[in-house]
C-alpha cells in the first residue's frame, strides 16, 4: 500500500477521534487492492461525518457499511475483537505443505524426437519461403503487432490464466526483511506525559476513550511508563497531576450507569458494549463507587422481569438462560413460571387429547403462541407427566 494512503488514513484517525498507529493503518490496508486507493483518498480527504473512526472502520466504510453503524462497532471494540480473532485463527492454522512428487527412475530408452510436419523438402521449401517473407517486409511490418486469430489463445496467455495462478494466502507470504520491515515507532518517554504539554495530549485521548482501561492500551502504544511499561498506577498519577481525574470519572460513571440501563441490567452484555473483562468491569464499579447505582437498576430489571404481566414475556424470558443467570433470578423465575404453567395446563386438561392440542387450547385462551407455550411445558419438565395423563384419559372407556 503507498504510503501517502497511509497517511492520508492515519490523519483521517486522528480527525474521526480514534488515533491509530502504523501497525493498525498497515494491517487494515492490506485487506483492500490497490484499485481501490481512489476510493480510500476521496473518503479521507473529507471530514468524519462520525467519530470515533478507527482504519478498520474505514475499511468498513468503503465495504458499504453506514458510517453510524462502523462509528457504533469502533466504540464498542467491534474492529478490535475482530482483529485479534483473525490473529489467533491465522496462528493457528497449519500451513500444509504441497506434496512433493517422488520421480521414480527409469531405465527405458527416451522416445524418438517426432519429424516435422509435412515432407522433408516441404519443409525446406517452408523455411526458405519464411525466410524470403522476413527479407521483403519491412521493418513496421515486423515490429508492428500480430493479430490473433478468433478462438485461438497463445501459450502465454494459457499459462497466465487465473485458474492456473496459486493462490497465496496472506500468512504464505514471507515477512518483509531489510528496509521493508515495519518498524514501530519509538515509544515517548513518561516524562512527556507529565510536562505541561502533556495535558493536551491527555485531554485529546480521555475525549476519545470511554474508560481509563482502553485509555490505558492507547496511551501505552506510544509511551512508556515510570519503570517499563505504563500501568494504571501510572496512569492515575498522570491524570491527578493534569487534573483530569474528575472529568474522567464522571464521563466513566456515566457511561456505565447508561450501559447498565441500556443492556436491562445484564453485567456481560455491559462489559461487552464497553470492551471490559467481568473482572476490568468489577474492579471499575468498586473504585467509582457506584455500587448502590449500579444493584438499584439491576433490582429494577429483576422486579419487571419476575412481575411480567403477559404470558408471552415469561415465555419468552423463559428462552434467555444468560440474562436470568446474569440478574441472579433464574431458579426463582423458572419455579415462578412452573407453577403458573401448572394451573394453566390444568384447567385445560380434561378436553385435550395430545401435548400439541393441550399447548394450542392453552395459547389460545391466553394469547401466547402455541410454540411457546410447547417449549415451555418441555424445558420445564411437565411433558412427561402430562403425556402420561392423557395417556390414561384416553385409555378408560
Amino acid at each position: 500500500m503507498p504510503t501517502p494512503v497511509a497517511v492520508a488514513v492515519s490523519d483521517f484517525c486522528r480527525r474521526a477521534k480514534a488515533m491509530a498507529s502504523p501497525t493498525e493503518v498497515r494491517e487494515a490496508l492490506a485487506l483492500i487492492t490497490e484499485d481501490e486507493d481512489f476510493r480510500v483518498r476521496t473518503l479521507t480527504d473529507t471530514e468524519p461525518e462520525v467519530s470515533p473512526l478507527g482504519p478498520f472502520a474505514v475499511v468498513d466504510i468503503l465495504r458499504g457499511t453506514a458510517p453510524a453503524l462502523a462509528s457504533q462497532r469502533q466504540a464498542c471494540g467491534y474492529y478490535e475483537i475482530v482483529q485479534e480473532l483473525a490473529r489467533v485463527r491465522e496462528e493457528k492454522t497449519p500451513v500444509v505443505a504441497a506434496p512433493v512428487a517422488l520421480e521414480v527412475p527409469t531405465f527405458a530408452p527416451p522416445p524418438p524426437r517426432p519429424a516435422p510436419a509435412g515432407e522433408p523438402e516441404e519443409a525446406g521449401r517452408a523455411k526458405g519461403g519464411k525466410a524470403a517473407r522476413q527479407e521483403t517486409e519491412s521493418v513496421q511490418e515486423r515490429i508492428a503487432p500480430r493479430k490473433r486469430p478468433l478462438g485461438r489463445e497463445s501459450e502465454f496467455d494459457q499459462e497466465e490464466s487465473p485458474e492456473s495462478e496459486p493462490r497465496f494466502l496472506k500468512r504464505d507470504l514471507p515477512k518483509p526483511r531489510g528496509r521493508f520491515t515495519q518498524v514501530a515507532a519509538p515509544k515517548g518517554g513518561y516524562q512527556t506525559l507529565l510536562r505541561t504539554e502533556g495535558k493536551d495530549i491527555l485531554d485529546s485521548a480521555v475525549a476519545q476513550n470511554d474508560h481509563r482501561f482502553s485509555l490505558l492500551k492507547s496511551l501505552a502504544e506510544h509511551y512508556n511508563g515510570a519503570k517499563g511499561e505504563l500501568t494504571l498506577v501510572d496512569l492515575d498519577s498522570v491524570l491527578r497531576r493534569h487534573e483530569l481525574q474528575e472529568a474522567l470519572s464522571a464521563k466513566e460513571r456515566q457511561g456505565i450507569l447508561a450501559a447498565y440501563t441500556d443492556q436491562r441490567g445484564a453485567a456481560g452484555r455491559v462489559g461487552w458494549a464497553l470492551g471490559l473483562s467481568p473482572s476490568e468491569l468489577q474492579r471499575l464499579v468498586s473504585s467509582l463507587g457506584i455500587e448502590p447505582e449500579v444493584e438499584e437498576i439491576r433490582e429494577r430489571f429483576r422486579r419487571e422481569a419476575l412481575g411480567a404481566r403477559h404470558l408471552t414475556q415469561r415465555l419468552d424470558l423463559l428462552g434467555r438462560d444468560k440474562y436470568l443467570a446474569d440478574l441472579g433470578i433464574k431458579k426463582r423465575f423458572t419455579d415462578s413460571l412452573r407453577r403458573e404453567l401448572e394451573g394453566l395446563v390444568r384447567d385445560e386438561l380434561p378436553g385435550a387429547r395430545d401435548l400439541p392440542g393441550l399447548s394450542l387450547a392453552v395459547a389460545r385462551k391466553h394469547g401466547a403462541p402455541q410454540e411457546l407455550v410447547l417449549r415451555a411445558i418441555e424445558r420445564l419438565g411437565l411433558a412427561g407427566s402430562l403425556r402420561e395423563q392423557l395417556n390414561s384419559d384416553q385409555s378408560l372407556p
